[in-house]
């Protein structure tokens, strides 16, 4: 028999569970040659719609109260503001010549972004959408800037260097670096934030980083050209992509070794994980496709067709 409420007595728990928690998560891809945004529904594994972002969008990242998504334009050398709401692109900022990484920090207070050519990264407050200050790193043309789960560093990888550069966020400068190997790339740390996972795309190797001490712990022999990094959030696995194999390496954060490789599509290069941590989303840049992968079994589910050269993966 069905259970029935009275007006007014409608269990008052239910009203304590926001909206949001029953959302979808959106996967959101830039596409380097289509100048556009493919928005993923991550239930139905298809491409619910397109938003124009620029003439060439790389790096991304979404305001931690969701209304809006950051991307770098590398020939406009500007940070493209898109309402997700309007899925419509609604003011830029200017950073520099060929700005590439994007992410925002824990509190949701900057977004920052990795610019090449000056060797810098720059701050801008998400509250005025306006640039407030660059920090100068010691890498050439650095590609990826990480904050730490803490918001207290961020962690910079360079295409030209064979470092990881660390900024102090409170302080506003580089403090350290620590050396790994040739063209280091992707970064991702473990949600506890005790360490990073630095990939080397020359170098075809993964580094575990300890970020108390800034130190490596461990040396991990990934596939040809290794750069994206993924982390799962539960922390037990991270995921590698690897450019000219066409394949993501999976490591067990445990033993820090590789237990599976998946095959996916041409040039995969950046992903993302979905809140519930069941399934990654690799952005393959030679296929104009989108591999997704169940994390429990570590198989390709699907490959979904987005837009030319599609560069990351970020999900909401």
């Amino acid at each position: 028999m069905k259970r029935r409420f009275p007006l007014g007595r409608i269990p008052w728990l239910l009203f304590l569970v926001p909206l949001w928690s029953w959302a979808v998560p959106l996967a959101y891809v830039p596409n380097e040659e289509s100048g556009t945004i493919s928005v993923i529904d991550t239930r139905e594994d298809k491409v619910i719609a397109e938003i124009q972002a620029g003439k060439k969008p790389r790096g991304l990242a979404i305001s931690k109260d969701g209304k809006y998504l950051y991307v770098s334009d590398q020939p406009n050398n500007a940070l493209v503001i898109v309402d997700l709401e309007k899925r419509a692109a609604v003011g830029q900022v200017a950073l520099g010549e060929s700005p590439e990484g994007v992410s925002i920090s824990p509190d949701g207070r900057w977004v920052v972004a990795a610019v090449e050519l000056s060797n810098s990264v720059a701050f801008i407050e998400t509250a005025t959408n306006q640039k407030r200050f660059s920090v100068k790193v010691q890498g050439h043309n650095p590609e990826h800037a990480v904050f730490s789960p803490d918001g207290k560093w961020l962690y910079v990888s360079a295409e030209e260097a064979e470092q990881v550069d660390v900024i102090d966020v409170a302080k506003r400068e580089q403090v350290t670096t620590i050396p790994v190997g040739r063209r280091p790339r992707g970064i991702g740390f473990l949600p506890d934030g005790s360490r990073a996972y630095v990939a080397c795309e020359l170098a075809n190797e993964v580094y575990a980083i300890d970020v108390a001490g800034h130190k490596v712990l461990a040396v991990i022999k990934a596939g040809n050209y290794s750069n994206g990094v993924a982390v799962r959030p539960d922390g037990k696995k991270v995921y590698v992509s690897n450019g000219r194999d066409a394949t993501v390496s999976v490591i067990d954060t445990a033993e820090n070794r590789i237990v599976a490789t998946v095959p996916v599509g041409k040039r995969p290069w950046n992903m993302a994980i979905t809140p519930d941590g069941k399934k990654l989303y690799v952005a393959n840049g030679r296929s104009d496709s989108v591999s997704v992968i169940d994390t429990g079994t570590d198989k390709v589910l699907r490959e979904i067709p987005v837009g030319v050269r599609p560069w990351g993966v970020v999900i909401r």
